[in-house]
């Protein structure tokens, strides 16, 4: 599928231009169209992107309009506003719900059978909305979710216990934002239990060490934003490692935002779990064991994001 494979982004601010810049250096795609309301940012920074192709492997860049998602694997959907500095998720939900409207309903129209990945934020309740939207299967729209949230629960891991990020395992689930959680009772280190693996080595493992990393990972975003106005960079690696997933049918378990009916009690929500990824999009989810605070963590992040879909009219 990687052979001659289109990628589709519509939105070419910061998240979406340095994903497409991501994807064009990673060689996951043979083809990447931006897609923008100011046509004149998709076309400059298509060509920014593609005098850079010589450098790394052969990819065609372009702008285009909607109707240029046809064909496309994956379509990323990172239009609309950022979070300002201060902002809640519902106020943004807000702000973005209106131009999700329009751009799924053309997008669909043009690609029915490609997948749908959802970038823009507060991306639950729009993972949410873009599904009702287009009338497609669960299986092929999703968030990206806590995936980024994830990522950076592991380089704090890697950081305080000095290990390779890699050798660390443990997922942020529920919403991408103020309710998530960190599923400790799934976290391993060198395919260790994390407890466990403290009293082997020796290392800190406190109520206090734990909270105090779930907190710098749930406020990441915030501190990047305070700083710089903005996440791009580490966002647009998320989303490149989903495209891959899907576009080399990797079956890789990412912590995306889909729809949950059933796993711990929730219903009729968009929340991160794990989930297996491949060229059909979500094969299956996989729920983690989390203990009876986590369940109950987790079924308190379900009801924040409802309150949101609520407050947009739509649950």
């Amino acid at each position: 599928m990687a052979e001659g494979t289109k990628i589709a982004i519509v939105g070419t601010g910061r998240v979406g231009s340095t994903t497409a810049y991501t994807l064009a250096t990673s060689g996951v795609a043979r083809e990447i169209v931006l897609i923008d309301a100011d046509r004149n940012r998709a076309e400059g920074e298509a060509m920014d992107i593609a005098h850079s192709v010589s450098f790394h492997a052969p990819v065609t860049v372009t702008a285009g309009g909607l109707a240029n998602a046809a064909g496309a694997a994956v379509t990323v959907i990172a239009a609309g506003a950022a979070q300002r500095e201060g902002e809640t998720r519902p106020a943004l939900l807000q702000r973005n719900l209106e131009a999700m409207r329009g751009i799924v309903a053309e997008v669909v129209r043009a690609n029915p059978e490609g997948i749908l990945l959802i970038a823009t934020n507060p991306v639950d309740a729009l993972t949410f909305a873009a599904l009702r939207l287009s009338g497609l299967p669960p299986s092929r729209v999703f968030g990206s979710g806590t995936v980024l949230d994830t990522a950076r629960l592991r380089a704090e891991l890697a950081a305080h216990y000095r290990i390779d990020a890699r050798n660390v395992h443990a997922y942020v689930l529920g919403e991408h934002g103020d309710s998530e959680l960190v599923a400790w009772s799934a976290a391993t280190v060198a395919n260790v239990h994390i407890g466990e693996y403290c009293r082997l080595s020796g290392m800190s493992c406190t109520t206090e060490d734990m909270a105090a990393i779930g907190m710098r990972v749930r406020d990441a975003a915030y501190e990047v934003i305070r700083r710089k106005g903005a996440t791009n960079f580490a966002i647009a690696a998320a989303l490149t490692r989903i495209v891959e997933a899907v576009v080399r049918d990797q079956a890789s378990v990412l912590t995306v935002s889909t729809l949950v009916e059933g796993y711990y009690g929730v219903h009729g929500v968009c929340l991160s779990l794990p989930a297996i990824i491949d060229r059909s999009g979500i094969r299956r989810v996989m729920p983690v064991p989390l203990s009876d605070d986590e369940v109950a963590q987790l079924l308190n992040s379900a009801e924040a994001v409802r309150g949101m879909l609520r407050s947009a009219a739509l649950g």
